[in-house]
């Protein structure tokens, strides 16, 4: 008997196999030929090195260094969980006996890249706990409730849970470090301001850094007009070395201001404060892991309130943001209408137009959005210039339109969407970089050219700049290019839910993890067997086992731990160290 191994494939209606394994079956260990070979590993191999020949050296390697294989998981999570020893279940992942058994293995060490990313997090969480002592603020009830009697609307449901919980936090001997979620329009600046002047009824500062310059300006506005009446001072700290701000710095070091908001300029050299007791980071993935430890590092050790308008999915941030508490915002203020959704063909534009023009001579406003700055020989896309001069010159040639992108000088755009947000300006033409921008009740219209192009996470942004005054809203996303599967099923999902949570879940589905924070996304672990999508069980298994162990033996002092704190210093210490503030 022959025994041929190979790949199949089909040539003029005949089957082949080219360079196949060919063996010669011992006619007296027939049994334990067809044992051995009744599921094989296919490993990565270059031209001259045959399947054969890997599997050989496997072998071997496995015969000279098993003995060596240590053991990472504690002989109890072993049990518990029904895992095999690492130095079997490795083994069975290379000479499985039967195809169930690699997928079983490749769980055990899914499982294992989970736990200690989750025993990290849990050895942070326990040194905040104990080590960073908070303000233990007290609930007096003083400015807080004057806020709440002069709101002109009723705080949602979800706002007044959120408030409870960092409440909660600030009124406690710890630190707190929490990261509130909340889709666009939720509400999540008026929910911070009861944190900050629950910090200045107890005789603190509190800060809020935004961003950019112009989104900093909106908050500043935004909480003295919330504030108009009560005794409550006000800052701005911007970029810049002007006599004015050197004022403020100076004013701010006095303790002249209670609240002051500003850009990264909050944690700039040269930048102190009277008592700071409490900061929120606005669009906080826009900063980096050190700006968020310089904050935490400031004089008092003040309660730090991350704010996010890109709903995360939960597996990603038990896994991202471990370190943190998590509240949701997870209902909208009922005075909000949902903005309208529709996907329309390019060929359909002329429509679009009329539904625009409609929106403009009831005096709203309009976002046009383009993938691209300038024409470009490498892609067939619309541009944002050539767009603008279009719209300016044939479409709407009665209407003040303006152009916006990435390449401005950051005062330009700061000017132009300022002009937008006066009202001078009726049509803003622009890339993504309004993406994250002021808020602008009047306008009323998005239109996003080539939304074929941007991911899901991209267009609900873009869509979230309208939709915040009372009148209803349109987002028309218009495809240029025939689709594939899943851009079709991005739009089908925009045009589908309003849902941010909804909509991070899908995207998080239809990118992967990577994607979905982006390449630089600090903090997004690289496994190789754990899928955060697929894996979701083995993630809130690996989290109850790793805090409960740190509960149990904080130190990883006990015998039957060392091994864990060896292998957390040996391979997580650069991550460790940027998060041990």
């Amino acid at each position: 008997k022959i025994w041929v191994n190979g790949m199949v494939s089909e040539y003029n209606g005949q089957l082949q196999m080219t360079h196949p394994e060919v063996e010669v079956v011992d006619d007296e260990a027939e049994d334990d030929f067809w044992k051995k070979r009744l599921c094989l590993p296919v490993y990565p191999s270059t031209a001259g090195l045959t399947q054969k020949v890997l599997r050989g050296l496997v072998h071997q390697a496995f015969a000279i260094y098993a003995s060596t294989i240590q053991e990472n998981l504690p002989q109890f999570i072993l049990e518990k969980r029904g895992f095999r020893d690492r130095n079997t279940a490795l083994q069975l992942m290379h000479f499985i006996q039967t195809p169930q058994q690699a997928p079983e293995e490749k769980r055990r060490f899914a499982y294992e890249e989970l736990f200690f990313t989750q025993l990290l997090w849990a050895r942070h969480r326990y040194y905040h706990g104990t080590k960073v002592l908070g303000n233990n603020f007290q609930n007096r009830q003083h400015f807080t409730t004057q806020l709440k009697n002069k709101l002109p609307f009723q705080l949602t449901t979800a706002q007044k849970r959120v408030i409870r919980e960092i409440f909660s936090d600030m009124c406690s001997d710890k630190q707190m470090s929490r990261l509130m979620q909340g889709d666009v329009g939720s509400g999540k600046t008026i929910v911070t301001l009861f944190a900050m002047l629950l910090a200045v009824e107890n005789g603190f500062q509190a800060a809020m850094m935004a961003p950019t310059e112009i989104l900093a300006e909106q908050h500043y506005e935004s909480i003295k007009r919330f504030l108009e009446g009560m005794p409550i001072k006000v800052a701005l700290l911007k970029g810049g070395s002007s006599k004015e701000k050197r004022q403020t710095m100076e004013d701010i070091s006095r303790g002249e201001y209670h609240i002051i908001v500003g850009t990264h300029a909050l944690i700039q050299e040269g930048v102190s404060y009277h008592k700071l007791g409490f900061v929120a980071v606005d669009e906080q993935h826009r900063f980096g892991v050190q700006q968020r430890a310089a904050l935490a590092k400031k004089d008092n050790r003040p309660d730090l309130l991350y704010l996010s308008a890109t709903p995360i999915p939960r597996s990603l941030s038990m896994t991202v943001y471990g370190d943190l508490e998590v509240s949701v915002i997870d209902e909208l203020p009922p005075s909000r209408k949902p903005v309208m959704t529709r996907v329309r063909s390019s060929r359909q534009i002329g429509l679009v137009w009329k539904d625009v023009r409609k929106e403009l001579e009831k005096k709203h406003q309009v976002y046009v959005v383009c993938p691209l700055i300038e024409e470009s020989d490498k892609v067939d896309l619309l541009d944002a210039q050539r767009l603008h001069e279009e719209l300016e010159k044939e479409v709407f040639p009665e209407y003040v339109s303006e152009l916006l992108h990435g390449r401005m000088p950051a005062a330009e755009k700061d000017e132009i969407m300022r002009r937008f947000k006066a009202g001078k300006i009726s049509i803003l033409v622009s890339t993504t970089v309004i993406e994250v921008g002021v808020d602008v009740p009047n306008a009323s219209v998005m239109v996003v050219q080539h939304a074929e192009r941007f991911g899901l996470a991209q267009l609900h942004q873009l869509r979230g700049r309208v939709g915040r005054g009372a009148a209803q809203s349109y987002c028309f996303l218009i495809e240029h290019q025939p689709n594939t599967r899943i851009s079709r099923e991005r739009l089908n999902t925009m045009a589908s839910t309003t849902d941010g949570f909804v909509i991070a879940e899908k995207d998080l589905e239809l990118r992967g993890p990577g994607e979905f924070f982006g390449t630089e996304q600090a903090g997004m672990p690289n496994f190789r067997f754990a899928n955060l999508i697929k894996d979701q069980d083995l993630l809130k298994m690996a989290r109850e086992d790793a805090f409960e162990i740190i509960r149990e033996d904080p130190n990883l002092e006990a015998d039957s731990n060392v091994n864990l704190k060896n292998i957390l210093q040996a391979q997580l210490s650069k991550k460790e160290e940027l998060i041990q503030y």
